[in-house]
């Protein structure tokens, strides 16, 4: 009920869903007109949400590098597990930066095994109608739409809040997160002898 930027919602919402992921090593890549390595893969959730809260828009540039940042990413997925090379790519607009095209990028993380899932934040266009939908900046959903294919994941489109918490939970059952196994080694105590 509170009227709030689209960076604070995206910021509570995502940092609920990075509490949820308490088994997944995690990173946070921000992109502008570059694209940045913020939080290196780490089990800290703690310091990945603390660099999710921390961001501003306009950090890393006015612009959308998004062959980049799926590139940047490729780089530091590669060498995880098979079964754990997922990014969940959040964007509010088309690519307008960059050096790397976003269908080269996707096929780069299609050859590394990884899974992306595009969730656009912004104003669809309807190729069909020639309308907007929504609010914000143009958001290329085709472009979006063929990564999430060519990847094995899903393109999603947020337009509140109530829709972005859920595509969350949506992703939580998708990609569950495997519990973490805790080992115990029995102590015998051999001070005495």
């Amino acid at each position: 009920g509170v009227a709030v930027t689209r960076l604070q919602m995206v910021q509570a919402i995502a940092g609920r869903f990075i509490e949820r992921r308490a088994a997944d090593r995690l990173a946070l890549i921000l992109f502008g007109s570059r694209a940045y390595l913020q939080t290196p893969l780490t089990f800290d959730r703690a310091t990945v949400r603390y660099f999710l809260d921390d961001a501003v828009i306009g950090l890393a540039g006015r612009e959308t590098a998004l062959g980049d940042a799926i590139g940047l990413a490729v780089k530091h997925l590669h060498d995880q597990p098979a079964d754990n090379r997922v990014l969940v790519l959040l964007t509010d607009g088309a690519n307008t930066a960059g050096t790397l095209d976003p269908q080269e990028a996707a096929a780069l993380a299609a050859q590394a095994g990884i899974r992306i899932y595009p969730i656009g934040i912004g104003r669809a266009r309807d190729q069909r109608l020639g309308i907007r939908l929504g609010s914000g900046r143009d958001l290329d959903s085709a472009t979006l739409t063929a990564i999430a294919e060519q990847t094995g994941g899903r393109m999603f489109t947020a337009t509140d809040s109530g829709e972005l918490a859920r595509i969350y939970a949506v992703l939580d059952e998708l990609e569950p997160s495997t519990r973490e196994q805790r080992y115990y080694r029995p102590l015998y105590p051999l001070f005495v002898w």
